[in-house]
């Protein structure tokens, strides 16, 4: 005995009940076809093609078919509804046989492998009948058997490690193996992750609106659907549910999320890593945020100081007398629950103004101290050149740090030393820790001298506090 050389098939799996003589015995047989793509229309053409090839077959061999099988679902995986019924069928004698394009296309797992094998040792299924392989129900047959879907376990778990394999290649090459989120899409062309031009500004001021603090989950839906944003499937307000995903997703500082692991991403980012650490701590702060009290521009000094006792703020009244003139009087709002402030007296606005410019003249420079400080910060801007350069260095140490640790960590998974959870849950913290350090670098390579430039402006703005005083 020996395997019938196989030919290509279709794509698809057929189950064709058939009545046949065979060996001096009319049998019953089911006829199979099944196709794994997900395409309806390929799989629609590769069981019409499977249907005709199956019954030119039943034709040439006298098998009558008593009823046909057409199942969709891929055999990798055990739990087929319609394989199921097939076999249920047979188990309880309704037919003694089974016509399919391949044994690939009954079982591509060792469970549906293993039962077809166990109909066939009971004595369940009598004739197996493939055209593009033969089968006898005799130890070398059943032999065969077994290793044709051995052979198909075998191609489906090497496609899978193929494509795992490729997926994991984009991953390190910081590729997105999935559908790009809000504001993003897939390039078909270039196989890349690109910003929609036309929503990626609206989105990047809602993140950065709801990074200060003054908006709610609802607010900031609320803003969304006010520049455009809707959902996908709606085309109304979006979820909170898929707002508060895109508020959370490291996609748009850079970085996705594969398996539970942090990546680099190669894709264009939205906003900055410190903005995405604002928006998470407005997260988790999250609430009604309260209401700023207009300013009432009627009150010079309104919301100016805060009282020198207790910390709380200044605030103002108006008094209109009988005569009809009208005196602005400023006290403290008294609101300290365990500072007793003992400032009860009202202080009329003229005399506030009188002590705001006696305190502007205190901390006014004269002329020959500004030119004194002036020289002064030019030495300043000497030293720090030195000090610049140490502390990038030590920054870039840090970094440096931190990418030996993760290979550290990852020797140390791959070792078996750690779970995956723990694996994970480190490298996500030192993967976002090495973002915020390398963007805080560049932000003082960019404007690391700014403390110098705002000093200078401070000078000359002291200088001028008498001026502005009056």
């Amino acid at each position: 005995m020996r395997a019938g050389k196989k030919k290509r098939g279709s794509g698809g799996n057929e189950f064709l009940p058939a009545r046949s003589v065979w060996g001096g015995k009319r049998l019953r047989h089911s006829a199979v076809s099944r196709i794994s793509s997900e395409d309806k229309e390929r799989q629609v053409l590769s069981i019409e093609a499977q249907l005709a090839e199956l019954r030119e077959f039943a034709k040439q061999n006298g098998l009558f078919i008593v009823r046909e099988f057409t199942e969709s679902k891929t055999a990798k995986e055990p739990g087929r509804e319609i394989f199921n019924q097939m076999l249920s069928e047979i188990e309880k004698g309704n037919a003694e046989g089974i016509l399919a394009w391949n044994p690939d296309r009954l079982a591509r797992n060792s469970v549906d492998g293993g039962r077809v094998i166990y109909l066939v040792d009971t004595g369940k299924i009598i004739s197996l009948k493939f055209p593009t392989f033969w089968f006898e129900a005799t130890p070398q047959g059943k032999f065969m058997l077994s290793v044709a879907f051995g052979q198909a376990k075998y191609y489906t778990d090497n496609l899978r490690e193929n494509i795992l394999r490729g997926i994991r290649q984009k991953i390190r090459g910081g590729e997105l193996s999935a559908k790009a989120p809000l504001v993003y899409f897939n390039e078909p062309r270039l196989r890349t992750i690109e910003p929609d031009k036309k929503t990626f500004n609206k989105v990047k001021k809602c993140l950065e609106a709801f990074a200060t603090g003054n908006y709610t989950l609802s607010q900031i839906r609320d803003k969304m659907f006010s520049l455009g944003l809707v959902g996908q499937r709606s085309g109304k307000k979006m979820s909170l549910s898929s707002v508060e995903y895109i508020l959370k997703n490291p996609f748009y500082y850079g970085y996705f999320l594969y398996r539970g692991e942090l990546h680099k991403g190669s894709h264009k980012p939205m906003i900055s890593k410190k903005l995405f650490d604002k928006i998470q701590k407005a997260l988790k702060d999250n609430g009604k945020p309260r209401k700023k009290r207009k300013e009432r521009k009627e009150f010079l000094f309104l919301n100016f100081a805060k009282c020198g006792e207790c910390g709380y703020s200044i605030t103002a009244e108006r008094h209109i007398k009988k005569s009809g003139l009208e005196f602005v009087y400023y006290r403290c709002t008294k609101k300290s629950k365990t500072i007793k402030c003992r400032q009860s007296r009202f202080l009329r606005e003229e005399k506030l103004a009188e002590q705001v410019k006696e305190h502007c003249q205190k901390v006014s420079l004269p002329d020959v101290w500004r030119e004194r400080y002036l020289n002064k910060l030019k030495e300043w801007e000497n030293d720090n050149r030195q000090t610049s350069d140490l502390f990038a260095q030590n920054l870039r140490g840090k970094i440096a740090a931190i990418k030996k640790k993760l290979e550290r960590l990852t020797d140390a998974y791959l070792t078996e030393a750690l779970e995956l959870a723990e694996y994970q849950q480190t490298k996500n913290a030192l993967t976002a820790e090495k973002k915020t350090l390398e963007e805080k670098l560049a932000d003082f390579e960019r404007k690391g001298n700014r403390w110098l430039e705002l000093t200078r402006n401070w000078i000359l703005e002291a200088n001028q506090a008498k001026n502005l005083a009056f």
